[in-house]
């Protein structure tokens, strides 16, 4: 049981970091978009002020649901 407790802690961790981690991307500025996202300019995605919002939000969510879990 406990040892089900530290993979699953650590793939919640995994996948926080991961969405951090693209919510970063979507900022980044690329050329070879042909459209311009919300906030003005060719970003890799066309949403990008939400759906970097969704993932640092999910993100977080997820680090919250990892420490509950991690105290019970």
């Amino acid at each position: 049981m406990e040892e089900t407790k530290k993979k699953s802690g650590a793939f919640l961790l995994i996948l926080a970091v991961l969405l951090f981690i693209g919510a970063i991307v979507t900022f980044l500025p690329y050329k070879n978009i042909d459209d311009e996202c919300m906030l003005g300019y060719k970003a890799l995605c066309a949403f990008t002020p939400f759906s970097s919002l969704v993932m640092i939000a999910i993100g977080i969510l997820l680090l919250i649901i990892r420490n509950k879990a991690k105290k019970a």
